[in-house]
């Protein structure tokens, strides 16, 4: 296993330890032994080195990213510590995504620490989901791009530990601004559609600017 697959590994065991904290009424005693154990695996996890965010490709001229189609045998995260799609985040939502022709796809089932009302995913956790597979879709066309405007319709609840599944693709383009639209899937039931509002920018810039900070 390589050092990528094992701290993609650890993040999904840290993730499932946060949903199952929320999931139960744990004792004071219990409680107390949890904080003690956290506390000594923060101590160890801050003593390692500052992790240090790389450039795509390591190029400044090109950005591209590969995003795989619905034929891939494994589904892919394309930027391992994204909130949403991120396989080594311990705070993210570990979803999965993929293409299907230009459209994007992205797939995740919401645990116990998402929640909003009982038994229903939190508005805002869906609005990321969203947003992110948006931003599948400036892969699609090679574009970068920032969001400048999302308007969401809740038409039902999301609910939590079930599959949804959110799909995105491009309405329009107008120079630099791109119109993309969105439907969340709950098995048949669409619980949400989006419009986006994007403006690209110039690749180059934006990674220079990334590789000054």
């Amino acid at each position: 296993m390589t050092s990528d697959e094992r701290r993609a590994e650890t993040a999904a065991r840290l993730r499932e330890l946060g949903h199952e904290f929320v999931g139960r009424d744990l004792s004071v005693a219990d409680l107390e032994e949890v904080a003690r154990r956290a506390q000594a695996l923060l101590d160890l996890v801050r003593g390692a080195p500052p992790k240090v965010r790389t450039i795509p490709n390591g190029t400044l001229e090109h950005f591209t990213m590969a995003v795989p189609d619905a034929h891939t045998v494994e589904k892919h995260q394309l930027f391992t510590d994204s909130f949403v799609s991120g396989g080594a985040n311990p705070m993210g939502l570990g979803a999965v995504l993929w293409r299907e022709g230009e459209t994007a796809v992205m797939e995740v089932t919401l645990g116990k620490a998402f929640e909003g009302a009982p038994g229903r995913a939190h508005g805002g956790v869906v609005a990321a989901l969203i947003d992110e597979t948006m931003g599948l879709v400036m892969a699609l066309q090679g574009a970068l791009a920032f969001t400048a405007q999302l308007d969401i319709t809740y038409l039902a609840p999301t609910p939590v530990h079930e599959a949804i599944t959110a799909r995105a693709w491009l309405e329009s383009r107008q120079g630099r601004k791109l119109t993309i639209k969105a439907a969340v899937r709950s098995a048949d039931l669409v619980v949400a559609e989006a419009t986006g509002l994007f403006v690209s920018v110039d690749p180059a810039k934006f990674l220079a600017h990334l590789a000054r900070s």
